[in-house]
C-alpha cells in the first residue's frame, strides 16, 4: 500500500466539482447499509459521509479505483482488475483516477491521460509492466519515468510511446493539450473529496471506500495476495448491493 500524508480538506470549488457530478446534487450517505457476516463496515470499508454523486450512467454503479503507474501495489492488483473488467456486472461502470500527490504521480498522471487522449488506452497495461520492470531493475526506485526537469520528463515518456507506435510530435501535442490538464485538474479534485491518502483505493458508488490496504493476513496466502483477491470480491459484494437497492 502506498501511502502519503494528506494535509488537504474537502474543500473544492463548486464550478469545478461540477465538471466530474454532471449537475448532479449530492446526496447525503445511506442509512441503510450493507448486512454481510462477511464484510464489515469501518473494517473491510469505510461508509462515507457525506457521500458523494457520481457521474455514472443512469442504472450503472460506479468503481472507481484511484492508483498511479509506478505504485507497486497497483501494480500487483492490476492484473485481478484486469481479469474482474472481463466478467463483472453489466452494470459496473469502472473509472481510473490517478492520485496527484508529488510530482512523481503527477508524471504518471501526465501519461496516462496522454494516452487516452491519443485513444491509446491499450498501452496503459504496458506502462504499468514497463515502469514496474524498470523499478524492479533500479532496485524499486520508482521515479524510473520521472526526470530531473520537466523536459527530461516528457523525453522519457515521448520515447515510450515511439516505441509503441505513437509519433513525438502527437505525444507532445496530447501531452500538452488542454484536454489532458482538465483530466489532471479533475483527478485532483477528485482525490481531495474522497481524501485519497493510499493507494490502490476504491470506491463504490461514491459511498464505500475499501483497498487491499482494509484486509489483513488471510488463510496459505500473502497479505498482499490475500487482500488484492478480497478487494475484489468485496467490491461485486457492494456494487450488487447498490444495483440491488436503488433507493438506499
Amino acid at each position: 500500500m502506498r501511502v502519503v500524508r494528506n494535509s488537504g480538506g474537502l474543500a473544492v470549488s463548486v464550478a469545478l466539482l461540477a465538471c466530474f457530478v454532471g449537475g448532479l446534487g449530492a446526496r447525503a450517505a445511506a442509512a441503510n447499509l450493507p448486512v454481510s457476516s462477511r464484510w464489515k463496515a469501518g473494517t473491510n470499508y469505510k461508509v462515507l459521509d457525506p457521500a458523494q454523486p457520481t457521474n455514472a450512467p443512469p442504472g450503472k454503479v460506479q468503481v472507481m479505483e484511484f492508483f498511479y503507474l509506478a505504485c507497486p501495489f497497483c501494480h500487483a492488483l492490476e492484473p485481478h482488475i484486469v481479469a474482474w473488467r472481463k466478467t463483472k456486472p453489466a452494470y459496473v461502470h469502472f473509472v481510473q483516477v490517478p492520485v496527484m500527490w508529488a510530482p512523481l504521480q503527477v508524471s504518471d498522471a501526465r501519461l496516462f491521460y496522454t494516452l487516452l487522449a491519443l485513444r491509446r488506452d491499450d498501452l496503459i497495461p504496458t506502462a504499468f509492466r514497463t515502469i514496474h520492470r524498470l523499478e524492479l531493475a533500479a532496485g524499486g526506485n520508482e521515479n524510473v519515468m520521472l526526470g530531473g526537469t520537466k523536459a527530461q520528463t516528457i523525453a522519457l515518456q515521448e520515447a515510450f510511446a515511439e516505441r509503441h507506435g505513437i509519433s513525438g510530435s502527437a505525444f507532445v501535442n496530447a501531452y500538452n493539450s488542454f484536454d489532458v490538464h482538465v483530466e489532471l485538474e479533475r483527478a485532483r479534485q477528485l482525490g481531495t473529496v474522497f481524501q485519497i491518502t493510499a493507494t490502490p483505493t476504491i470506491i463504490v458508488d461514491g459511498r464505500f471506500k475499501t483497498g487491499p490496504s482494509f484486509f489483513s493476513y488471510h488463510g496459505n496466502e500473502s497479505r498482499l495476495a490475500s487482500g488484492d483477491r478480497r478487494t475484489i470480491q468485496l467490491i461485486n459484494f457492494l456494487a450488487q448491493w447498490v444495483h440491488d437497492h436503488p433507493h438506499a
